[in-house]
């Protein structure tokens, strides 16, 4: 359909809850395809509404490599409804060009979401890989979350805002993991 304008990070609407989609038509599937063809556009792995100005839960992602046929993986009201474990990793967000940070996630997640044909389904993405990352990634986007909450490092991540010439962190917004930290320490102590 088109390549849409990417927000970057500042622009108010990054931070607001989304809508939940009632119906998955002719509207969300435009959506849909313009999230998947600016996701393209601008090699990424994943893009959600918010980041093209539509405050709806909506999400794409696609982790197949330059090797591998395009595998677009579409969320629709998702819901993450299990997770564990704790990975500390680089991120970036399209919203945040050139910006790279290391932030806390979980090593595994399962999400239930709706999909491009209004079909339930579940899926697990395990071992910290790019799937699991980028599901958390991008289904925090429609809550209002950005990447840089998670910082594993504030001042490192402020010096890499500053860098790139973004707003700083906004510490209110920073997010406490305690189940997080508390893995994070398990698997250092044991190493």
């Amino acid at each position: 359909m088109a390549v849409r304008k990417v927000l970057k990070y500042g622009e108010k609407s990054l931070r607001e809850p989304s809508k939940e989609v009632h119906k998955v038509s002719r509207k969300i599937t435009d959506l849909v395809q313009d999230l998947l063809d600016t996701l393209y556009a601008q090699n990424g792995v994943g893009l959600a509404a918010p980041q093209i100005g539509e405050n709806l839960r909506v999400f794409v992602i696609d982790v197949s490599t330059n090797e591998e046929p395009l595998r677009p993986l579409v969320f629709i009201n998702p819901k993450i409804i299990k997770k564990s474990g704790a990975i500390v990793t680089e991120e970036g967000c399209l919203s945040f060009p050139e910006a790279y940070a290391n932030v806390k996630r979980y090593k595994n997640v399962m999400v239930k979401a709706t999909d491009i044909h209004g079909r339930s389904f579940v899926m697990e993405a395990k071992d910290g890989c790019l799937l699991a990352r980028a599901i958390q990634h991008e289904n925090d986007h429609l809550d209002g979350i950005l990447f840089i909450d998670h910082s594993a490092n504030r001042f490192e991540t402020e010096a890499v805002l500053e860098k790139h010439n973004l707003p700083p962190i906004e510490p209110e917004r920073l997010i406490s993991e305690p189940d997080i930290d508390a893995e994070l320490e398990k698997e250092k102590s044991n190493d």
